[in-house]
């Protein structure tokens, strides 16, 4: 059988690396088999069950990594950033809390308009995590949401473009005071849908975002598919983590409650 080396997720709840931190040294890697999802297995393939699924959008269920790297490697350079260590403080927070924490002396909600604007023309590079459409177009409509820190028109041109769904419930980032790695969105979008955010599942990839979702007591999936070294959470949870979305099935029981399971050949 064909084996993969995978380590544990491990994300910061700070929510991300600081601007000139990098990513601390990884936990000594586990081996497991491949396509058997074992690192699935123990969480979420022996019966258990959710009353929602919440998605975090980018590098979630779509990747638009390149297209926003471009366009914030280019405010960096305006501003005088160095954009090698700038752009990894980016991605999983809002785009005003960047700004102030990278350059606090600017006006953030200007330099955020620019950002926004540019980042909604450019588009080029953008497309779904494999097998995210398929699984979304799967669920219930009142049974997921998509809580991002995206502003809403972003959100509303990504999805558009990666060919997803539009979900019934969009949290985004002007829908709440608090951004990740505060609860807040994911218990905005928990309430909108009628459930106990402790009975949702989350799926997130950034390192604010997991910190999010573990605020608000719901249970994790780390979606690794644009990772190209591990993320460090601090509070030690060991959070399953799925590649993409390719081999995996929903699974509806009776109740309307959802659950997932490999996809059979």
């Amino acid at each position: 059988m064909k084996r993969r080396k995978l380590t544990r997720a491990t994300v910061a709840r700070a929510g991300g690396f600081g601007q000139g931190e990098g990513p601390q040294s990884p936990e000594p890697e586990r081996v497991i088999p491949e396509p058997d999802h074992s690192v699935l297995s123990p969480l979420l393939l022996q019966g258990r069950h959710f009353d929602a699924f919440l998605f975090d959008m980018d590098g979630t269920i779509l990747t638009s990594i390149i297209a926003a790297e471009r366009v914030w490697g280019a405010w960096a350079r305006r501003h005088g950033l160095d954009v090698e260590r700038f752009l990894p403080t980016i991605h999983g927070v809002r785009t005003e809390e960047t700004i102030r924490r990278n350059r606090p002396d600017l006006d953030a909600g200007a330099e955020a308009r620019w950002i926004t604007e540019r980042e909604i023309e450019d588009v080029e590079g953008i497309d779904e995590i494999p097998g995210a459409v398929r699984l979304l177009r799967a669920l219930p409509p009142e049974r997921w949401a998509i809580v991002t820190s995206a502003p809403r028109a972003l959100a509303e041109r990504r999805i558009a473009v990666a060919g997803l769904p539009m979900p019934r419930i969009l949290i985004a980032a002007e829908d709440v005071s608090r951004g990740k790695p505060a609860p807040d969105p994911f218990l905005l979008a928990a309430r909108k849908l009628g459930v106990d955010p402790a009975r949702c599942l989350v799926f997130e990839d950034a390192p604010a975002g997991v910190a999010s979702a573990e605020a608000a007591g719901a249970t994790v999936v780390v979606v690794t598919h644009t990772h190209q070294h591990p993320i460090h959470i601090l509070s030690g949870a060991d959070h399953a983590s799925i590649p993409h979305y390719r081999d995996l099935d929903v699974v509806v029981s009776a109740d309307g409650t959802l659950g997932l399971e490999a996809r059979t050949p």
